[in-house]
């Protein structure tokens, strides 16, 4: 291959050959240094991979004896060329949470390599090589840190290495900057590109081995950076899994029954066919599960618009024995009615809950409530899938393609190494796009289908067939003692079960509000009510909703309790209580960064400010997904209930910040998101149907209405590194409530606001 253009195509031969390899008897060996000859094989440069020997992505052998290629643990993410141009491959799905900036930006700056010169590719997928490969519950960093991190210094050493047998020179003597390599005693200098090919020869370095840079010395850590893919996006390249073309492909649509769990007893499939541009029409009894693929019809067409028209003439005629009935209504009221009753099934009490409420100087009881929510991703679920050569090819924008490959190869019959899967860049997840249901029909198509086939959901389909956040309630209560200090907490939660045994998907009480709420006597109840629409993670899982539900219920307990109310905070969050400490080491909880982010977000927004009548200033806090956040918001409401957004403010501790403006990016995009959540969106299900099909239906929020100023501020410390898609939302809502009821004296208990009359001034 005598060019980069070539590359991706390459990669994927290469890819395909090495999935073959696996398959055949008796299994072909390969050898650490072999993969190396391979992959460099005939690039005008340096394919630089190494395996980082954590237990966590997988395990080779110490000797590099040979072994099957199936069980090779290779992470390569980085080639070099003669022009020393570095191009190095981001290994997990880019949602819009730009990772696949600071992906680059890790391993460029363990490599010392210049960044004007780095260019970003989005690697495919392949556990064996490169480990976990997913995005979610803002993971994507923490999980690669020390592995991308150990990539580019272990590049470097073998670059060093090199230099250091070309010039006879001790390789402590090297320094490297900006890809290039110097010996100040001799005045010698080499590019990368220049030793790319001799460092090939070098061993390869054990991980342990490698000394990693100090926050102190970090040179592109933290500086801020355009999106590596912003230009593309910008101009309308196709980069997205809406935009994949194929040689001959064809177009599915797929029509599932409106209420989860009915099946197909027939359709009207002469009619199907005969329309216009349809190619064929048939029923796929599926396999009855959620996540893969439930029963529906397929229409194949020459292209998308013919596909949708045919699907607007489709009559089936669906076995609704097994349908979802469920009610949101129902559920509402049902749950009104239980909160009162306490059940007997705590979680192990802290304390002694009831001689706190027998002493309290005061008592304080509340009810909230906050409903079903949509995902709603700007692209709606597709994946194009090819059956050939006895492989499943896929193109798809999913947020864990390591979760897809097993569930993929079951649906189309072969084995997980039988799947080859592209990663394309992701309009949307949010939590959706955990599940892998799209790509699973799209495969279950495939194989019935003899060309590629694009399936593509339309609006309609995303809103009538996701995995919901769940509904929940709360029933509270609480004591201040004589000193005014949060003495007991009491919560009754209501929530919902698939399977009568466990929590649904996204359904549980979040742990971090186990961390978080540290009253020295506390009891936690639940009840389950059946349910059979599908539920699953949704931004900040547990966490966007039930921190809204418990820092509201904490500000009412801090007027209770005569104090101020960040002054209320930093006590409850500083009391000793040993039992909720967190017993997994990997929790970072700190009461000392709660504490740093709440004081200095009560600084940035004046806290304790003067306002003009109708205004208010709200504040909350969180710990979530590993990150400690303090939003605070400053508003006006008028007598027609319009809020009138003046300033959000989030201080956040997530660690060191990779890209200072992706991060900053997050922090407005979370805070916006979670203002739109709060105001107007929600998901009513009647007869196991969703009544929502569209945008109209659900008020995301417009331009006109975003707030026009969202200032992010970051503790930077040495704290492992959390991600930023999630941390900034749910900490927005209650701050937002507290701060109406300082502006009029409401007290927001459910949500949305909507359907409490208010609404955005623009």
């Amino acid at each position: 291959m005598a060019d980069f253009a070539r590359s991706d195509a390459y990669f994927s031969a290469l890819l395909r050959e090495v999935h073959s390899a696996r398959a055949a008897k008796p299994p072909i060996t390969m050898a650490r240094r072999t993969f190396f000859k391979l992959t460099g094989a005939g690039v005008a440069g340096l394919v630089l991979g190494f395996h980082l020997g954590d237990a966590a992505f997988a395990a080779e052998p110490a000797n590099g004896a040979a072994v099957d290629t199936g069980d090779q643990a290779l992470n390569a993410f980085i080639r070099i060329a003669p022009d020393n141009t570095v191009t190095i491959y981001s290994k997990c799905p880019e949602i819009g949470q730009g990772i696949k900036t600071s992906f680059g930006v890790i391993i460029a700056e363990e490599l010392d390599a210049d960044w004007n010169h780095v260019v970003m590719e989005q690697a495919d997928i392949n556990p064996k090589i490169y480990g976990s490969q997913g995005a979610g519950g803002s993971t994507s960093i923490p999980h690669a840190w020390n592995q991308l991190r150990q990539a580019g210094a272990g590049a470097k050493a073998m670059l060093v290495a090199a230099a250091a047998a070309q010039w006879g020179v001790d390789p402590s003597q090297i320094a490297a900057r900006d890809s290039l390599l110097t010996h100040a005693a001799s005045g010698r200098s080499a590019t990368y590109g220049s030793l790319a090919a001799a460092a090939a020869k070098m061993p390869v370095p054990d991980p342990k081995s490698l000394k990693l840079k100090a926050r102190a010395d970090y040179r592109l850590i933290g500086k801020r950076y355009r999106g590596v893919d912003d230009p593309k996006v910008v101009s309308g390249q196709p980069l997205f899994g809406i935009d994949v073309q194929r040689p001959g492909m064809v177009y599915a649509t797929y029509t599932k029954c409106p209420a989860a769990g009915g099946k197909v007893r027939s359709f009207n499939a002469d009619e199907i066919k005969a329309q216009r541009g349809v190619l064929d029409a048939f029923a796929l009894e599926g396999t009855g599960m959620m996540v893969e693929v439930m029963p529906g019809v397929a229409i194949i067409a020459r292209d998308t618009w013919s596909a949708f028209q045919a699907r607007d003439k489709l009559e089936v005629d669906w076995d609704l024995g097994g349908a979802s009935r469920d009610s949101t209504s129902q559920f509402s009221a049902e749950a009104r009615k239980a909160a009162a009753n306490l059940p007997q099934n705590f979680d192990k009490d802290v304390g002694d809950v009831d001689k706190s409420f027998a002493n309290a100087a005061k008592t304080v009881e509340a009810y909230y409530e906050y409903p079903f929510a949509a995902h709603a991703a700007l692209e709606p679920m597709n994946t194009t899938a090819h059956w050939h050569d006895g492989i499943i090819e896929l193109w798809v924008p999913t947020q864990q393609p390591d979760r897809g490959l097993p569930l993929i190869g079951k649906v189309a019959g072969v084995a997980p190494e039988q799947v080859v899967m592209h990663q394309t860049r992701v309009g949307g997840g949010f939590g959706r796009r955990l599940v892998n249901d799209y790509a699973c029909e799209a495969a279950a198509i495939a194989v019935k289908v003899n060309a590629p086939v694009k399936l593509q959901w339309s609006r309609e389909d995303d809103f009538g067939h996701d995995f919901y956040r769940p509904a929940g309630y709360h029933q509270f209560k609480g004591a201040i003692d004589k000193a005014g200090r949060l003495d007991a907490w009491q919560e009754h939660f209501i929530t919902f079960t698939a399977d009568g045994k466990k929590e649904a998907s996204g359904a549980n009480l979040t742990d971090n509000l186990k961390y978080s709420i540290k009253a020295p006597n506390l009891r936690r109840a639940k009840t389950m009510f059946p349910l059979r629409v599908p539920t699953g993670a949704w931004r900040a899982p547990g966490d966007n909703a039930q921190v809204f539900a418990a820092q509201s219920f904490m500000h009412e307990l801090s007027l209770a309790s005569g104090r101020d109310h960040v002054e209320f905070l930093l006590d409850a969050v500083n009391r000793d209580v040993p039992e909720l400490a967190p017993k997994d080491q990997s929790v970072n909880f700190s009461p000392k960064r709660a504490t740093d982010v709440i004081r200095m977000c009560a600084e940035k927004c004046s806290w304790g400010k003067m306002l003009p009548k109708g205004g208010g200033l709200g504040l909350a806090w969180c710990y979530s997904h590993a990150g400690h956040v303090a939003q605070a918001v400053e508003l006006s409401v008028d007598a027609d209930k319009r809020i009138r957004i003046d300033r959000i403010v989030v201080v956040l501790d997530v660690g060191p910040i990779i890209d200072m403006a992706g991060s900053e990016a997050q922090a407005q995009g979370a805070s916006t998101d979670a203002l739109s959540t709060a105001m107007g969106l929600k998901v009513n299900i009647e007869d196991g149907r969703i009544q929502e099909q569209n945008y109209n239906a659900y008020p995301i929020l417009r331009m006109p209405f975003a707030p026009m100023t969202v200032d992010a501020y970051f503790i930077q410390s040495d704290n492992p590194p959390t991600g930023m898609g999630e941390p900034a939302f749910p900490a927005l809502a209650p701050a937002l409530g507290n701060a109406i009821f300082a502006a009029n004296g409401d007290r927001v208990r459910r949500l949305p606001l909507r359907d409490l009359g208010y609404s955005l001034a623009a």
